[in-house]
């Protein structure tokens, strides 16, 4: 196997999950959080606390430290760059995606989640099928890159194998870049994307984030899981 020309340090592992703990740690507790009276807005303002709190103040994303959509805004893909806030209420029935990116020096954290309000609340075991489908089938996408991903895989062949699964799983990309994900780079500009074409190897950055946008063909939601990845000494892809 190609050696892996840039493997990450103990010392930049555990700096970056640190960030990547702190986003995880948010979007674990703002469920609860959640009500039919919020709005994008409201959602990113309890973020963005909860991230200052754990001592993270900053993003490396522009100035977009917790990117929400939600309703009638759940498919658009947007750049942090151009990114306001809305105020339409969440209601009793709706999905809603926050996408957190808090840094602390040079470290990132990168992470998104989808959740679903039925009922007036969030819950992790929605009824309705449309809402079943997407959630599991970008959990299922993020397992499958666990056991399939090798150092020597590049960006391109990721981002054609993620969109022929997109398309035979009867699904559309939503992403306005049409990729699925980028390195974890010291800034924004220095970033390799997944993106067709791409000939950088996985195992020559650090670390990358994985997350597809998707929506059902015909559907009306738009989901994002988001998550950091990276090799380890063996060549096995971790989750950061």
């Amino acid at each position: 196997m190609p050696p892996i020309t840039d493997m990450p340090t103990e010392l930049q592992i555990a700096e970056h999950r640190k960030a990547q703990q702190a986003a995880k740690t948010v979007l674990a507790r703002l469920p609860c959080m959640i009500t039919p009276e919020d709005t994008e807005h409201s959602i990113a303002c309890k973020a963005r606390e909860m991230l200052c709190a754990a001592g993270y103040a900053e993003t490396w994303y522009y100035q977009c430290q917790a990117l929400v959509l939600l309703g009638s805004r759940s498919c658009i893909s947007v750049s942090g760059k151009d990114y306001q806030a809305n105020h339409e209420k969440v209601g009793h029935a709706n999905l809603i995606t926050i996408d957190l990116s808090p840094t602390l020096g040079n470290y990132w954290g990168d992470c998104a989640r989808s959740f679903v309000m039925e009922d007036g609340k969030v819950t992790a075991t929605p009824q309705a099928l449309e809402f079943k489908n997407g959630l599991h089938f970008l959990d299922r996408l993020h397992q499958e890159i666990l056991k399939l991903l090798k150092p020597q895989t590049s960006f391109g062949q990721l981002f054609e194998w993620a969109n022929v699964r997109i398309r035979e799983s009867g699904f559309v990309n939503l992403d306005y870049r049409g990729n699925v994900g980028h390195s974890i780079a010291g800034s924004r500009e220095e970033r390799q994307f997944i993106e067709a074409d791409n000939p950088v190897r996985l195992g020559d950055v650090p670390f990358f984030s994985f997350e597809p946008f998707v929506r059902l063909k015909g559907g009306k939601w738009g989901f994002k899981h988001e998550d950091i990845f990276f090799f380890d000494q063996t060549g096995a892809l971790q989750l950061l």
